[in-house]
C-alpha cells in the first residue's frame, strides 16, 4: 500500500506539481499537459528531467558566436530530438519497456553513462569548454548508438538515422571550434563502451541512450537559445 501511494504521489505526479517544466517537443516548444506520447514514455522523460534540472543552473552572459552557426545548431538539435523521440516511442510500443522504476534498475546494471555540460550552464559560461563538452557529448552518443547494432531489423533504420544526425551536429560544432582556434590538441576518445551482448540488452540500452540523449539535448537547446540572444 505504501509503495503504491508513493508511486501515485511521486513518479505519477505531473511535471508542474514538482516545479518542473514539461520537456520540449522536437519543434522546440513546450509539450502540453496532455501530449500525444504514451503515459509510460511521459514518466520516463520526467525521470530523465530530474537530472537535467540539477544541471540547469543560471547561464552567464551571451556570447558573440555567429548567428548562422547558432541557428543551424538549434535546427540540428530539433532534428536529433525528433529522431530520439521516434526511437523511444517505437521501443515503448513494441517492447513495453518504459516503466521508470525498471529503467532505474536497467541503468545501474548496464552502466549507460550520462553527459555533463558543467562548462555551459553556469554564471561564468566558459565558451571553449562548453563547445568541447557539446562535441564530446555528441561523440559519446555516437559510440553508444554503435553498441546498439543489431537491435532489431525494425529499429535499425531509426538508430542509423539518429546516429547520422548526431554525427552531422558534432561536425558543425567541430568546424566552429576550428574557426575559433579552440580545437583540442588531442582527438576526443570515448573510453570503454557498455557491453550489450543480447538483443534484450540492446533494446533496453537503446531506450536508456535515447532517454539520456533527450536530457542532454534539453540542456543544449537551452544553452544555444541563450547564446543566440542579441
Amino acid at each position: 500500500m505504501g509503495g503504491s501511494l508513493a508511486w501515485q504521489r511521486g513518479w505519477g505526479s505531473p511535471f508542474w506539481e514538482w516545479g518542473l517544466k514539461a520537456p520540449l517537443s522536437p519543434r522546440g516548444d513546450s509539450m502540453s499537459p496532455e501530449p500525444a506520447l504514451s503515459p509510460a514514455l511521459q514518466l520516463l522523460l520526467w525521470h530523465s528531467a530530474l537530472w537535467m534540472v540539477q544541471e540547469a543552473a543560471p547561464l552567464g552572459p551571451a556570447s558573440s558566436l555567429p548567428q548562422s552557426f547558432l541557428l543551424k545548431c538549434l535546427e540540428q538539435v530539433r532534428k536529433v530530438q525528433g529522431d530520439g523521440t521516434e526511437l523511444q516511442e517505437k521501443l515503448c510500443a513494441t517492447y513495453k519497456m518504459c516503466h521508470p522504476e525498471e529503467m532505474v534498475l536497467f541503468r545501474r546494471s548496464l552502466g549507460i553513462p550520462q553527459v555533463s555540460l558543467s562548462s555551459c550552464p553556469n554564471q561564468a559560461l566558459q565558451l571553449t569548454g562548453c563547445l568541447r563538452q557539446l562535441h564530446s557529448g555528441l561523440f559519446l552518443y555516437q559510440g553508444l548508438l554503435q553498441t546498439l547494432e543489431g537491435i532489431s531489423p525494425e529499429l535499425a533504420p531509426t538508430v542509423d538515422m539518429l546516429r547520422l544526425d548526431i554525427a552531422d551536429f558534432a561536425t558543425t560544432i567541430w568546424q566552429q571550434m576550428e574557426e575559433l582556434g579552440t580545437v583540442p590538441a588531442l582527438q576526443p576518445t570515448r573510453g570503454a563502451m557498455p557491453a550489450l551482448p543480447s538483443a534484450f540488452q540492446r533494446r533496453v540500452g537503446g531506450l536508456l541512450v535515447a532517454s539520456h540523449l533527450q536530457s542532454f539535448l534539453e540542456l543544449v537547446h537551452r544553452v544555444l537559445r541563450h547564446l543566440a540572444q542579441p
